[in-house]
């Protein structure tokens, strides 16, 4: 069933070893530089043909990781919410296995992957990339009809980390907006202390889904895929109504300026006609609240040495953007009645997920229990 043809390059004299495995219509071929390689080859090729379970290795042995991944990135993320960091992680994963055939992905090369990355950043970033190696070898096979030898390869992924307990104290909030050099990221972050809404959801917030009458958001295809209605206390209403007289003096401000330099500025443009309520990118507004948290950290170190007092060790440190959302999720459950109610809040839909947000301080847990 099996044919090792040996040929000899009349140019280089290099030896090849080509294999043609038939039986019925299925038929099976490669080449080898080593005559071991090739009858290793062929008894499994044989092996597979005779339990019935042989799949064409052809497109998998054409086939890049990279070039998979490419074709990811062109026609899956763009169904997919969240795609940007995936598109980051795609880079990566190209860039250190990119190179390697579909057929050479194994368990081993896998588990090599995480090992590797694993010192180089965290736990949590591996499991994000080795799931979505994971989702690129399924579209593999799933959508395009790939088929990988052996199956989509399976690796252990490092344990999640720990959620994070960090709860940001109202100082440190007013140190880090006394910092932000935009009016607009300072409305992000009180609305995001009062409402929990995500990032996502705010930078892409239009101001035809605010009702400030009722004290209502309404956000459509959310990250769970499903619409939300974000109840809104008074305070977050009043930064609403803030920001929107901040947005409208800035831009009377921006068009006169033009105007007295004998500019006139074109409104049906999108810079002027934009109807998002903040005009920050996702990244935009992480990035702006982690340079006002520097600035607010070394603003705070230079008054402890000007007082010759020792700053405090986690004062202004280790705090996100995303902290934010944690915060709000734990002040929010203080004021609700259960946890159903908190969850129609946040738009948790798992509640071991909702958990991992909701941090009460021990001492009001002491309070509670009298």
């Amino acid at each position: 069933m099996a044919t090792i043809t040996k040929k000899v390059s009349a140019a280089t004299q290099k030896v090849t070893y080509h294999v043609q495995v038939r039986k019925g219509h299925v038929q099976a071929y490669k080449t080898f530089t080593r005559e071991k390689d090739a009858k290793a080859w062929a008894a499994e090729m044989e092996s597979e043909i005779s339990r019935g379970v042989y799949q064409s290795r052809a497109k998998a042995e054409k086939t890049t990781m990279a070039d998979a991944c490419d074709r990811y990135e062109e026609e899956v993320l763009p169904r997919l919410k969240g795609a940007a960091p995936d598109r980051s992680r795609l880079l990566n994963i190209k860039e250190r296995i990119g190179h390697l055939k579909l057929s050479s992905i194994t368990s081993a090369v896998l588990a090599s992957y995480r090992d590797n990355r694993l010192k180089q950043v965290s736990k949590q970033t591996v499991i994000h990339e080795l799931g979505l190696i994971n989702r690129v070898l399924k579209a593999c096979v799933r959508e395009w009809e790939i088929p990988i030898p052996g199956g989509i390869p399976e690796v252990t992924k490092p344990t999640k980390p720990p959620g994070r307990s960090r709860r940001i104290e109202d100082d440190e909030i007013e140190a880090i907006l006394a910092e932000t050099k935009s009016f607009a990221l300072a409305a992000i972050v009180r609305l995001a202390l009062e409402s929990a809404m995500r990032r996502g959801e705010m930078a892409k917030l239009t101001w035809d889904q605010v009702d400030l009458e009722r004290r209502v958001i309404f956000l459509e295809d959310t990250k769970n895929g499903e619409n939300r209605l974000v109840p809104l206390s008074l305070a977050a209403s009043a930064a609403l109504k803030q920001h929107r007289e901040d947005q409208s003096e800035a831009r009377r401000l921006a068009i006169e300026k033009l105007r007295l330099k004998k500019i006139e500025p074109d409104l049906t443009q999108k810079k002027w006609s934009d109807d998002r309520v903040f005009r920050m990118r996702p990244d935009s507004i992480t990035q702006a609240f982690a340079r006002a948290k520097e600035r607010a950290r070394e603003k705070y170190e230079q008054k402890c040495q000007d007082g010759g007092i020792q700053p405090v060790k986690g004062y202004l440190t280790n705090v996100t953007f995303h902290d934010n959302r944690h915060e709000a999720t734990s002040r929010i459950a203080d004021k609700v009645d259960n946890l159903v109610e908190l969850a129609s809040v946040t738009g948790h839909k798992d509640l071991q997920m909702l958990k991992r947000y909701y941090h009460p301080k021990i001492e009001d847990l002491v309070k509670k229990l009298g």
